[in-house]
């Protein structure tokens, strides 16, 4: 009887570790979360392993290593992890959860006064795993509560769960009522440094992705203004030739009503009306800068047979720079007239762009009509070009000028309209 009940313990606790381990690993790495193939994959690989190890008794080590592998295996197959990181994360979870495991155990055994409880083949051994099994449950149920806990808060309660355990092992070796040898507890010791280090190492690694995911997104949003400011700059270089030869171009229309070759003049005017149709002079922010770059998106709208409607309630002299203000509106009518233009029915083509005030924040809203349903990876939307380079950093340039002022971009869907809005704190400045 007993040693069924080892049986069933082992299979079942071990499914929790490598479940709650795979939902540890879709926080850390921002990653796809668990879905049902990953979870039975997950399942069934830590029952065979509990099973082989049952049959063939091994060291805990063979285990741990087994365990990380087949974690580090799923996610990235299911979840769609860097397979170095998935496994440096399973990794040291595994030490860290059995480490804890001997915590609680010799814990339980100085309360209790016996040392049943640091033995794993009797009922009083799998005290110590399962009260830490509801304890790393407890912690997912928190995370679950918590989607928005920071990077920063993160590292803080990982450093301080090491920290923990490191004073606890050296409290442990001061203890008299349990018989640990020393061997035993200067492994842990070992242990629980290498842990804090590896917490350390992790968040070092993180951040320096961040920088580098910065400094992409600075490169991105940079070329895309570049892009757009050369437009504008095109545009107005056009106008003012225009503006330039305006007395030639009367001295021509003059001469042919003079002649009465009034259809002369008609295609004339035409000609001279087309560099100014494709920069149409509405005034939408007051913003030369914004109002061209709403323009030229409606006219290339226009040009893709898409319905565009803009209603705009803009404030005057606010600290939001143009620049940013035209990464955002930019990547995201950019991203609406994508999807727009690929619905083959021009008439279901369209896109709303709404700005409104709202006390200090300014709201920015797309929709527009999408065919489809929008890939996702790792939880992110996906870009559907396939060209290579910056395609993708739309959304993300965005964000990175919302942030700016304290601010987000959001995405939903609904049907075939898709939604992206962008928040913006301001303030009002004076002109000196």
């Amino acid at each position: 009887m007993t040693e069924w009940f080892l049986v069933i313990s082992g299979l079942m606790t071990g499914v929790l570790r490598v479940l709650i381990c795979s939902f540890f690993i879709y926080r850390l790495l921002a990653s796809k979360r668990p879905d049902k193939r990953s979870v039975f994959c997950g399942a069934a690989g830590s029952c065979v392993i509990s099973a082989a190890l049952f049959l063939f008794p091994l060291p805990d080590i063979c285990r741990m290593g087994l365990e990380a592998f087949w974690i580090a295996v799923c996610a990235g197959k299911f979840q769609k992890t860097d397979i170095r990181m998935s496994l440096f994360v399973s990794i040291f979870y595994e030490i860290g959860f059995f480490f804890w495991q001997f915590l609680i155990s010799a814990g339980l055994g100085i309360v209790f006064r016996s040392e049943l409880y640091l033995e794993r083949n009797c009922p009083q051994g799998q005290a110590g795993v399962w009260l830490l099994c509801l304890l790393l449950t407890v912690l997912a149920a928190y995370l679950v509560r918590r989607p928005d806990i920071s990077r920063k808060d993160g590292f803080r309660l990982t450093s301080m769960i090491a920290l923990a355990g490191f004073i606890a092992v050296i409290t442990l070796s001061e203890q008299k009522i349990l018989v640990i040898s020393e061997d035993t507890l200067t492994m842990w010791t070992i242990l629980s440094v290498v842990l804090m280090m590896s917490v350390l190492v992790f968040h070092i690694n993180r951040q320096y992705e961040a920088e580098k995911e910065a400094a992409r997104l600075r490169a991105e949003q940079a070329e895309l203004l570049e892009r757009d400011y050369t437009a504008l700059s095109h545009a107005y270089g056009v106008n003012a030739r225009l503006f330039h030869d305006f007395h030639n171009h009367i001295g021509v229309l003059r001469q042919m009503l003079s002649r009465q070759n009034y259809d002369g003049a008609a295609a004339y005017l035409d000609e001279l009306h087309g560099p100014v149709r494709e920069m149409a002079d509405t005034v939408w922010t007051g913003d030369e800068t914004v109002d061209y770059l709403i323009n030229s998106k409606a006219a290339m709208a226009a040009a893709g047979q898409i319905s565009m409607q803009v209603q705009v309630e803009f404030p005057r002299r606010t600290n939001i720079r143009s620049a940013d203000l035209c990464a955002v509106i930019g990547n995201l009518l950019d991203n609406a007239l994508e999807a727009a233009g690929r619905i083959s029915e021009p008439e279901q083509r369209f896109i709303r762009l709404v700005i409104r005030r709202i006390n200090q924040m300014l709201v920015i809203k797309v929709e527009n009509s999408f065919a489809g349903r929008p890939k996702e990876e790792d939880g992110r939307l996906k870009t559907t070009k396939t060209e290579q380079g910056l395609h993708g950093w739309g959304l993300k340039s965005a964000q990175t000028a919302a942030e700016k002022y304290d601010g987000m971009v959001q995405t939903s869907y609904d049907g075939t309209v898709f939604l992206a809005a962008a928040t913006l704190s301001y303030h009002a400045v004076s002109i000196k």
